[in-house]
């Protein structure tokens, strides 16, 4: 299963669950919800934390954090 923790720069996903019940609120508040996207937008030199689009919020959070998201990775298909 993929998390936000295995995005791509610039890939993005739709939200399909948790790994655990143990989400902040603060950040389902902010759009973290199934059936929402997600992109990856950069990542901190040290790997840790990633900077994301939630739902047309920029968010940066922990890799541990972002490990919990699981979701539905969007493959770009190239216009012809």
């Amino acid at each position: 299963m993929a998390t936000v923790a295995d995005l791509r720069y610039g890939q993005k996903g739709i939200i399909k669950d948790f790994t655990e019940h143990t989400l902040p609120i603060k950040l389902m508040e902010l759009g973290c919800l199934p059936g929402n996207s997600v992109e990856l937008l950069q990542i901190a030199p040290l790997n840790d934390p990633i900077y994301i689009n939630l739902s047309g919020s920029h968010l940066a959070i922990r890799r541990s954090l972002a490990e919990l998201i699981e979701l539905d990775i969007i493959e770009e298909t190239q216009a012809k």
